[in-house]
């Protein structure tokens, strides 16, 4: 009878939970995204076929599934899983938490795993209650966070974690959570007759910025908040607008897209008029101004680069300002960028030079470190045959004597080879900042190779 009554509770809980609970993934195959992770052959996957999961941190944007992967790590693993708030677990708890786990592998059965939210307000006090157990093995920490851990958390905490950073989830991802909720028949609305229509989907994908949970609460606010007894349910771009209280910013067709170009050619092609039009056009469609950040964020850096190194910093600058004040004043700062980055001088060079160098690894012309710029403590050198002498000593002396220090050099500049072929990826251009750059490039240039020339 005990176990009808357990199974009854479970049912309600279960009915009671929001769509976005109840459409966790239960396997790790399930797992929208994060494949740079999670994929065969990367590190968190060949941690859990290994079963070698130590402590570990997951940081990124709400919604991408840090909790839900906490969850199907602890019951890939079999480990006790135990949940708590960073913010507001206190230290007796902690001490329950990590005394149970002792007693759990004292009598044989598997440990506890601690999934902590919210790490980075974890305080002094609770870790060092904690840090020396899961340095010993007695407990096994997962943490997430939303903040950067190497700076947000403390050093203690991310020297005994593996760090892994959780991407916000791509459009399709997030119509594929979207689909599974819509027939799933166990937890979504599979059993229901509705007619989502595909203008429905984009317009979640789009507006939830990549989180999960947020597409998830839209489809069922849609839903619920539709008379289901009239069948087929259609849910309509309307519908899907205004459940997630958002003008969505597909203003036509492919307008999302093509609005986000016309603003990045216009900055490119230096028409500050242009520019702001573009960015007016998308906020009065009801884009996010977060999008239009990270893509003046990324022009920054690709199309005026060290043209203007002050562009990457009022970029970050107003991206930050941007996220805290929102609209409708967050205008006035992405007007302001946007006509700074229109009227900066441009050059792609850093952007070509990157590209150029990432194209050479992948094609596997890869170029072995020149024995002089090794880690002495690490790498053999040779002709290392010195008798009496320490190895790692005798690799110190000899690292020392190859390697010439530049700051030993009145001019800073030697005559060393730091790459080991005749290769040019960066190529400055002859326009504002970045031509002091290649002014200073070419006299770099003559002073190694008159050095070389001297040395021979």
């Amino acid at each position: 009878m005990s176990d009808l009554w357990a199974t009854k509770r479970a049912e309600a809980r279960k009915k009671a939970a929001p769509l976005a609970v109840r459409m966790r993934p239960r396997m790790l195959g399930e797992v929208a995204g994060q494949q740079h992770i999670l994929g065969e052959g990367k590190l968190l996957r060949r941690m859990l076929n290994a079963d070698s999961i130590t402590s570990l941190i997951f940081h990124g944007p709400p919604g991408t599934g840090k909790t839900t992967l906490a969850r199907l790590i602890a019951g890939h693993t079999k480990k006790n899983f135990v949940a708590e708030n960073a913010a507001s677990v206190g230290v007796k708890r902690i001490r329950e938490i990590i005394d149970d786990s002792a007693r759990r592998i004292e009598a044989g059965s598997s440990k506890t795993m601690l999934f902590l939210d919210e790490i980075h307000r974890f305080t002094k006090a609770q870790q060092d209650v904690l840090l020396g157990d899961v340095e010993r093995g007695l407990v096994t920490l997962i943490g997430a966070t939303t903040e950067n851990p190497l700076f947000a958390c403390n050093a203690a905490l991310v020297s005994r974690s593996t760090l892994f950073r959780l991407e916000s989830l791509s459009e399709d991802d997030i119509k594929s959570v979207l689909r599974r909720a819509i027939t799933d028949e166990d937890n979504g609305y599979g059993k229901l007759d509705l007619d989502v229509r595909e203008e429905a989907l984009d317009v979640w994908a789009i507006k939830s910025d990549g989180d999960a949970r947020r597409a998830l609460t839209a489809l069922e606010v849609a839903i619920l908040s539709s008379d289901t007894t009239n069948t087929p349910v259609v849910i309509d771009r309307e519908v899907a607008e205004e459940s997630i209280q958002q003008k969505a910013a597909v203003y036509a067709d492919d307008e999302h897209y093509d609005s986000a170009s016309a603003m990045i050619k216009s900055i490119r092609g230096s028409d500050p008029d242009a520019a702001v039009y573009w960015i007016a056009r998308m906020l009065e469609g009801g884009e996010d101004p977060r999008f239009i950040a990270r893509r003046l964020g990324i022009l920054a850096s690709e199309d005026i680069g060290n043209a203007d190194p002050n562009a990457i910093t009022l970029a970050a600058s107003a991206w930050t300002l941007i996220e805290r004040i929102g609209m409708p004043e967050a205008r006035i700062t992405l007007g302001q960028l946007a006509t700074y980055l229109a009227l900066a001088p441009k050059s792609n060079a850093a952007y070509m030079a990157i590209n150029a160098a990432q194209h050479d690894v992948r094609e596997g012309r890869t170029i072995p470190v020149p024995i002089h710029l090794r880690d002495p403590n690490t790498s053999p050198i040779a002709g290392d045959t010195g008798e009496g002498v320490k190895m790692r000593d005798r690799r110190k002396a000899n690292a020392d004597e190859r390697y010439q220090y530049s700051h030993n050099e009145s001019d800073s500049v030697t005559g060393q080879d730091y790459l080991g072929v005749e290769k040019t990826y960066y190529e400055p251009i002859d326009r504002g900042y970045e031509k002091v750059h290649r002014e200073r490039l070419e006299e770099i240039k003559k002073l190694r190779q008159a050095k070389r020339d001297g040395s021979r």
